[in-house]
């Protein structure tokens, strides 16, 4: 097994997963990359926690607004009709269900949707848990963007977390490098296999009872 799909390329299959007329977060790191391969003429609006809704994909380079960062103080465009906003606005929003997807990273992900995505020291992790849990909680759908397996190549998969949770059953979909997965009421299902990933193989990675799910119409 020689691996899965790029990270970009993550993003691109995450990307034309978001139905029209969404309102979308992305959290910090990766899943930014999601708004590079937002499909061309679909109204799919970009909020972000420090308060903007209807940001843009990154600036090309020598147009950079510093004024214009996301919430990884990663510089973004804004979009013809963009609002600002206080934060706590912002908190509101995602407080109160009006989100319909974010895309948040991962250090682990439970098969009955527990998320692990905060670290109190890990190496260049960010010491505290920030909107994590507002969205995690708060947005109709969450999606994981996430490489399936760590450096040490232990699963992001687990039957249980073990480290510090983000948000209970609150896991929709896991987008890795080599597979998507569905959260079920039986576990994970495998919804389709990314790069040259196999059922078989992606069972002895997780060491968990994968489900095949892959035959199934897409939602």
């Amino acid at each position: 097994m020689t691996g899965g799909i790029s990270r970009q390329g993550l993003a691109a299959r995450i990307a034309a997963d978001i139905p029209e007329g969404s309102i979308v977060n992305l959290g910090i790191g990766a899943p930014t990359l999601v708004a590079n391969y937002l499909p061309a003429g679909q109204e799919i609006i970009l909020h972000t926690e420090n308060g903007m809704l209807g940001m843009g994909p990154a600036p090309e380079e020598g147009r950079v607004d510093p004024d214009l960062i996301n919430a990884g103080k990663q510089a973004v465009t804004a979009l013809a009709g963009a609002a600002y906003f206080h934060h706590a606005d912002s908190f509101g929003m995602m407080r109160g269900g009006h989100l319909d997807v974010c895309v948040l990273g991962a250090f682990q992900v439970a098969e009955n949707g527990d998320l692990a995505n905060w670290s109190t020291g890990a190496p260049g992790a960010i010491p505290a848990v920030g909107g994590a849990m507002d969205l995690a909680i708060g947005a109709k759908h969450v999606y994981v963007m996430t490489d399936l397996l760590t450096k040490q190549g232990e699963s992001k998969l687990v039957a249980e977390c073990s480290y510090p949770l983000t948000g209970v059953g609150c896991v929709s979909r896991v987008y890795t490098d080599r597979a998507v997965f569905d959260v079920t009421p039986a576990g994970f299902a495998v919804r389709e296999l990314l790069g040259d990933s196999t059922l078989e193989q992606l069972r002895e990675l997780t060491g968990l009872a994968l489900t095949d799910a892959t035959a199934e119409v897409p939602a």
